[in-house]
């Protein structure tokens, strides 16, 4: 038997019943259905259907259907004939491989996207959808904490993954946006297992600098913490300089500055999310226990692994128990984390900003540098920048509808 292929393309104000009509049609005329997609946009929808309808009496007689369907709905259409050869290739090109473009922004502008589309384009990469992530921005109202993000997801052969993520992070830096770039696989929609780092990720400070001003050795340390942290000098030996530094202080300071902490943007609404779908989340940092717990009760965290303040009589020692937690401290600890919970490395997620956070970045499935440093952003394997901690949350497909659910 002889046959048909044809695109319809329905577009207009959309109403309940327009799916229903349109596919009762075509189900009266026995019409297999090889592709449906919808999107709607201000209440106006974009309908497109690829059927195949037999060839002769049957595929003149649907058409005509169709079209007056489409008039008693109000909306309009097109027919597309598509050639067996053309249907062909395109059912071939679902072996490709695909990719999940993530771009978040306090507001995203037509340039922002037009400059991450024409890369795109370059690369000889296809756009299958387009998806916004956050709500709708009102533009009378101002927003207390504005955020848009918008999910691309693409297919095709990529020749050097390396030249690709290096363009978007010069247009991120050009652009004042945040541009993630990930393989569309398993993984990815099976993670299980977020570890972060603590101070300047999870809290807005480094709890160590606190800790000097308090013990009157404030610039000292936090000249320290920046060349550690730029990854100048090695982090072990920055941190016993620095615990050195704060022999004496009293033990008293250390639940004034815990109840102090300042909570980084977004954070609880990210952990809130994550814990209500089954995720496991931990403290991984290189700062110290008594502020983890203190984090891990007021957050629900379920791990901390941190390094433990030496406290005699009273008063800190300028040394430490146990051994230091540094990077490759950090990245064996979420390897065995994740040991622990069954999953495979490529289910989990670091979120860090520092260059000791690099070793856990590069070794999950996948690794954040959340408004990290300079070195921290060339070598992550996406960063968020613009908006709060929450933005992981888009990073991992969720749309504002599944968090506002759970609120």
């Amino acid at each position: 038997m002889k046959t048909d292929i044809f695109l319809l393309n329905i577009s207009g104000q959309d109403k309940p019943g327009l799916t229903s009509g349109l596919t009762s049609v075509l189900a009266e005329y026995g019409a297999k259905i090889l592709d449906i997609g919808q999107a709607n946009i201000h209440d106006t929808l974009s309908l497109g259907m690829m059927f195949e309808i037999e060839s002769g009496a049957k595929s003149s007689a649907v058409q005509k259907d169709l079209l007056f369907k489409a008039y008693e709905l109000g909306i309009t259409t097109k027919f597309t004939p598509i050639s067996l050869e053309d249907y062909e290739k395109w059912v071939n090109l679902q072996g490709k491989d695909r990719y999940i473009i993530t771009i978040l922004g306090e507001k995203l502008t037509a340039e922002q996207i037009s400059k991450v589309t024409s890369v795109i384009s370059e690369k000889g990469l296809n756009i299958d959808s387009i998806k916004r992530l956050t709500g709708r921005l009102s533009l009378v109202r101002n927003e207390e904490y504005p955020r848009a993000s918008i999910q691309l997801s693409i297919r095709g052969k990529i020749q050097c993954k390396t030249e690709l993520t290096e363009k978007f992070l010069e247009l991120s830096s050009d652009l004042d946006v945040d541009i993630a770039f990930q393989e569309d696989n398993i993984f990815r929609r099976n993670r299980r297992l977020v570890c972060f780092d603590m101070d300047s990720t999870l809290i807005q400070t480094e709890v160590i600098d606190e800790l000097a001003e308090l013990a009157g050795v404030g610039e000292e340390v936090k000249a320290i913490t920046e060349s550690a942290m730029q990854g100048e000098i090695d982090f072990n030996e920055s941190f016993k300089r620095r615990m050195a530094l704060l022999k004496g202080l009293s033990e008293d300071v250390l639940k004034d500055i815990a109840e102090r902490l300042p909570i980084t943007k977004g954070a609880r609404r990210l952990v809130d999310t994550l814990h209500s779908y089954g995720f496991k989340t931990a403290i991984l940092s290189g700062g110290f226990t008594y502020f983890g717990n203190y984090l891990k009760e007021k957050l629900d965290i379920d791990y901390v692994y941190a390094n433990q303040l030496e406290i005699k009589d009273g008063v800190l020692t300028g040394g430490y128990v146990g051994e230091i937690v540094d990077g490759n401290k950090k990245a064996e600890y979420l390897r065995e984390l994740a040991a622990k919970e069954g999953i495979d490395i490529g289910q989990t997620i670091a979120v860090g900003d520092g260059a000791n956070d690099l070793p856990m970045l590069d070794l999950a499935g996948l690794g954040i540098a959340f408004h990290a440093k300079p070195k921290v952003k060339d070598n992550a394997q996406s960063s968020i920048s613009s908006i709060g901690l929450d933005g992981v949350l888009y990073l991992l497909g969720y749309h504002d509808r599944h968090i506002d659910l759970l609120d």
